[in-house]
């Protein structure tokens, strides 16, 4: 699928899972070397920046959120960015980039021809995608939220799980960021050297770059709360389950000598006090009560419960 926004002085094009075919007529229509032209036909696992003739290619991967299994996510997208025009090149459904679409089209509509220059719009296209990942990012800490009050409310045990979730997510994002630095610098900097655009790209290409950053910084902050969070846990989970096994030591503790008195008295051996008694029963469970209270009182004194 293309898609076509222009503005003052060049054109958006936008290709969704592109066939082999509308590859190649936009490489023709903008003069894009046969080399960069291999690259976006199949996905890059990794980062990647390449620059031949009138055009530079950046490859970057963004956090996602796969709405099928729920699992953390990687989203390539492909820029081709040349003096009048960029393309972006994506294998699957990008949010950010289709709502800005709608936000282009619209503005297109109400005021006409739209005013930007390409280096404004490759600052919008990255404003718009780390926007989407700090929303991202908000979104997995609403959920830290929810964790950290059923921590509180003696789920212990269920929280384990969710937070072992959100820390996976955080520590993916972060990942796919830091991955994201040193080609964006690079990409950056050949742009400037290639004098694609007037002197003011490099504060754009600061901007750009101080967005990554911000966003990065917040997915590392969280992750860290995630990190004490998890800590906390354990610590409750632990207080807990020690809490349990001391109150079993304490019965434990108060019932064996009770256990030992009734085996003695099981025993069939002549002489044995209080067996023939008339009352010989209640005595012996008399005399197991009080063993039970003075152990009771013992425990109690020595604070075991």
């Amino acid at each position: 699928m293309i898609y076509r926004q222009e503005y003052r002085g060049g054109v958006w094009v936008d290709l969704e899972q592109p066939t082999e075919e509308e590859v190649h007529q936009i490489t023709q229509e903008f003069s894009i070397s046969r080399q960069i032209e291999k690259e976006i036909l199949s996905p890059t696992p990794s980062p990647l920046v390449a620059a031949d003739g009138g055009a530079t290619l950046l490859v970057l991967h963004f956090p996602s959120h796969n709405a099928e299994d729920g699992d953390a996510d990687n989203q390539e997208i492909d820029f081709i960015v040349g003096s009048d025009f960029i393309v972006t090149v994506r294998y699957e459904v990008v949010a950010p980039l289709y709502h800005l679409k709608k936000l282009l089209e619209t503005q297109a509509l109400v005021s006409g021809k739209d005013s930007l220059t390409t280096d404004a719009l490759l600052e919008v296209l990255f404003a718009h995608l780390y926007a989407s990942v700090r929303d991202h990012t908000n979104h997995i800490a609403s959920h830290l939220e929810r964790v950290e009050r059923g921590m509180f409310d003696h789920h212990e045990r269920e929280t384990v799980r969710s937070i072992s979730i959100v820390s996976r997510e955080f520590l993916h994002a972060e990942a796919a960021l830091a991955n994201q630095e040193e080609s964006l610098v690079r990409f950056f900097k050949t742009l400037v050297e290639r004098g694609m655009f007037d002197p003011s790209f490099a504060e754009r290409a600061e901007r750009i770059l101080a967005e990554r950053t911000q966003v990065a910084r917040l997915i590392t902050t969280l992750r860290a709360v995630a990190t004490e969070l998890r800590e906390t846990n354990n610590a409750l989970l632990s207080a807990k389950q020690n809490e349990v096994i001391k109150i079993l030591t304490v019965v434990s503790f108060i019932f064996l000598p009770l256990a030992l008195i009734a085996k003695i008295f099981a025993m069939k051996a002549k002489d044995m006090p209080f067996v023939d008694a008339p009352n010989g029963f209640w005595i012996i469970i008399g005399i197991m009560f009080i063993v039970a209270l003075l152990l009771t009182l013992f425990v109690s004194r020595k604070h075991w419960i």
